[in-house]
Order: structure tokens, then sequence, then C-alpha cells
């Protein structure tokens, strides 16, 4: 898997070729004076954003994410991705604290043997949190965020439209709140018995008249849901966000659709409702917090909520880099058994 010599380390590196086309490519490693190296132990997959990638349909004018410096560039292919890895320091430059070596550290870094990061891109695990667990901090860190755009409140009927790993760890979350109900929708049966499996009690299918049962219980109780978070990453799934809402709720847009789109019913019920709509994106903090919030400290709420819920439990497959092709692939036709998939690394 690598070599090491007085002229660097060989790294074996994950790249996006083209739609649905990937490989392995072999890059020499220099450790800079103010670098760590960092031997990765296991990345996550992404079966959302990252199948955007995957299939080509990120614009091609928009930068991967311009909050993090692994990922500045844009979608213009070859390019590497990923932004969950969990590894172990094994070298330090000459101007590095030596303090960082044989630290478990994660960083938002593509899918790789090893990386080159300064001090400032790695974070070491909190105490009693492992690598498994710890691939886990990004999307944790964006339920919370979600949460903290949706403001919640006691006795709301609140709905979650999507079970993926990130609908999964905010039902975590929400479970946990005083609401008037939690109602998840979801089209597969795995991520719906997960869903039970984590205290949610009101589950449903995507069939229509699961929904219109669903939306007559809401408004029965309710006159509709008061908040809906919609992170399917299907733009369609909007109307049925709309068909549950009520007068004034709120719906919390958390997907990322890529170049894809969809028409939106915004005539009738919507138009008369008054919705109001926020899309969430974890990149930033919502400008209403930030006085008091930053990223740090949400990332210390995130390493709280994953000690305590143990997302380790939603990693269905563990594969190496080297079956990246046939693990993509797989995704790509939406497979219905795969929760979350890691690449682990020897």
């Amino acid at each position: 898997m690598m070599s090491e010599s007085g002229d660097g380390i060989t790294a074996r590196q994950l790249w996006f070729t083209a739609p649905r086309q990937v490989e392995l490519r072999e890059q020499r490693l220099h450790v800079g004076r103010d670098q760590l190296l960092v031997r990765s132990l296991c990345s996550a997959v992404s079966a959302g954003t990252e199948m955007l990638v995957y299939r080509g349909q990120v614009p091609p004018d928009m930068a991967l994410d311009s909050s993090l410096s692994s990922l500045g560039g844009d979608s213009s292919y070859p390019f590497q991705y990923g932004y969950a890895c969990v590894g172990i320091v094994e070298a330090v430059g000459a101007d590095a604290d030596a303090g960082w070596l044989d630290r478990l550290v994660f960083s938002f870094q593509p899918h790789a043997t090893h990386f080159l990061a300064n001090p400032g891109e790695v974070t070491v695990l909190p105490s009693g949190i492992y690598e498994e667990n710890a691939v886990f901090l990004p999307n944790m860190d964006t339920a919370i965020s979600l949460i903290h755009d949706g403001a919640p409140l006691l006795g709301e009927h609140v709905v979650v439209l999507g079970q993926g790993v990130v609908g999964l760890l905010l039902s975590s979350l929400l479970a946990r709140y005083p609401l008037g109900s939690l109602n998840v929708v979801d089209g597969i049966e795995r991520r719906r018995a997960q869903a039970t499996h984590i205290g949610v009690r009101s589950v449903h299918g995507c069939a229509q008249d699961g929904i219109a049962a669903l939306r007559q219980h809401l408004q029965h109780d309710a006159k509709g849901a008061d908040l809906v978070f919609e992170i399917t990453g299907s733009p369609q799934a909007l109307n049925t966000a709309i068909e549950l809402s009520g007068f004034s709720s709120r719906i919390v847009v958390g997907s990322w659709y890529g170049v894809k789109s969809a028409p939106v019913a915004l005539g009738g019920e919507a138009h008369r409702n008054r919705l109001h709509f926020v899309t969430s994106q974890v990149s930033s903090i919502a400008p209403a917090l930030s006085g008091r919030w930053d990223k740090s400290r949400r990332h210390d709420s995130a390493w709280q909520m994953i000690r305590e819920i143990n997302p380790q439990q939603l990693i269905t497959h563990r594969v190496p880099l080297e079956e990246a092709a046939s693990l993509y692939a797989m995704l790509d036709q939406d497979s219905e058994e795969v929760l979350q998939a890691v690449f682990i690394y020897d």
C-alpha cells in the first residue's frame, strides 16, 4: 500500500475521472516543514453528495466545497473527493510539533491511503471516540445544523423526509425532543426499520396512500405539520413537504440537488399557507446564531452526540479502497442494503 524512503511516501488516491468512472492513482507525498503525514484508517462514503459527484451532477462552475481547502477546486474531471477521513499521524515536518506523532485525527480529506495536512486541518479525536464513530462527524454536524435552522419547539409536529444517514442522525436527535409527534418518511424498508429502532414511532413509506394517511393524521392533530425537514436528495420531495405542511409551517431544505430539478407546486395551498422555506447548509452558521455559535462549538456538540448515539451502528459495508468502483456502482443503483459504507485501509 505504501513505500517510504528519503524522497517521500507513495500514497494511493481515489480519483473521479469521468461520470461513473473512478480509478486509483499513485502520488509521491513529501512532508513539508510545517505539515503532518497521516495514514488513513477509514473514510466514509456519502451516498448523497458523493453520488452527485460520481454521476457528474454537480454544477461544473461550482467549487466542490469552498469552505474546505482540500475541496476548493471545481468539479472538472479528473478530481478527488471525500470529506470524512480518520487516520493516524505517522510523520511530522521539521517545524511541526512532534507531539502530533501517533495521534488519531479526523480531517476533511478525499479518499486516499495517506494525505498531508497542516495542523489546523486536522482534529484530534476526543477521548472515548474511535475511528468508525469519528467518520460520522460531518453528518452529525449537518444534523445539528438542520436542527438549528429548523428550531423545533416543544409540542410541535415534525416530519423528516428521507432516512439516509443524515436523516437517521437527525431523527435520533429529534427523538430526544418533547415534540407533539415525530414522523419520518422513506421508501426503503431497511431505513424505516432503522428509524423504528432509534425510537421513531410514526414511520411511513413513500406511496401516495401512506402520505395521504399521514397528512390526514397531521391535519387532525395540528392542521398540518409545523416543521418539515426535506433531506431525500430528490427535489420532487418538496411537493410532499408542501402537501404535509399547515398554515405558516416551516420547510427546511437540507438536500443538495446538484443539477437536478423538478416542478414544485407553489400555487394553491403552498401560496395560501404562507409557507416558510429555509435552505440549510452545514458549511456556514446561520446569521441569527453566529453571535454565540461557531463551527468549533457546533463540532463539540457533534462529538457529544456521537458519544451518545454511537452512529457506528449504521455502517453496513466496509470496503477496501481497491473495490471503490464496485461500491460506487452498487450505490448508483440505489442499493437498499446500504446505510453507511466506509473505505478501510491496511
